[in-house]
């Protein structure tokens, strides 16, 4: 039975190839220079599906890939139903954190107890500042979110935050951070029932790579 892994381009994919490498097994097309989107792999038995980072943990969910590799960031933010995760593959680490302009005040935030945040992590946002009693007005972004607060769509903005150079490019800081993130490995729960042998085999895989 053939398995399939659901990756993304970017940080993801290339740090998953050299844990692959590490069991011979090889992608034989590039999808940074190819357009296809299904990537065939040195062992008969294993391919690649190239899909958007947030699309991975649907594809795994619904068993149109039996494997996914994701961030930490995109499962919390869209819930683990329907998912296993055996491996924390310690890829592409960062944190979600919330970030202002340098000459931003959050004191005045915590008392007023209402912020405006900008973000694509809806659902971490909100939750975060519920739990510090502030009611949160989020504005949905899918990119620059640095310029949100530099404009005056937002007061704040909850991001992914790896060096914080961007930030500091930006004239922004680091007010707090909600939590770190890594990759990790999610498998499919019918399918790793129904193939318990080639699942199990490339879960193995991973496990040793990581311990390497």
């Amino acid at each position: 039975m053939t398995i399939t892994l659901a990756l993304s381009k970017g940080r993801i994919f290339t740090e998953t190839i050299p844990l692959l490498k590490q069991a011979n097994i090889e992608v034989l097309e590039d999808p940074q220079i190819s357009r296809k989107l299904i990537l065939s792999t040195s062992d008969k038995d294993l391919r690649i599906i190239m899909v958007r980072a947030t699309d991975v943990p649907t594809y795994v969910r619904y068993g149109a890939a039996d494997l996914g590799i994701v961030g930490y960031d995109v499962l919390i933010e869209h819930g683990l139903e329907g998912l296993y995760t055996p491996v924390n593959l310690n890829l592409a680490k960062c944190s979600i954190a919330v970030a202002a302009s340098n000459n931003f005040d959050y004191n005045v935030i915590i008392q007023s107890g209402r912020v405006t945040v900008a973000t694509k992590y809806t659902n971490i946002a909100r939750e975060h500042f519920t739990n510090k009693g502030i009611h949160a007005d989020i504005i949905k972004l899918y990119g620059s979110m640095e310029l949100a607060p530099l404009v005056g769509l937002s007061d704040v903005i909850v991001d992914l935050v790896s060096t914080g150079n961007t930030l500091k490019a930006n004239n922004l800081k680091l007010i707090e951070k909600i939590c770190d993130v890594s990759a990790k490995l999610i498998v499919n729960k019918a399918s790793y029932k129904t193939k318990i042998f080639q699942m199990q085999k490339l879960i193995n895989i991973f496990h040793k790579a990581v311990a390497v």
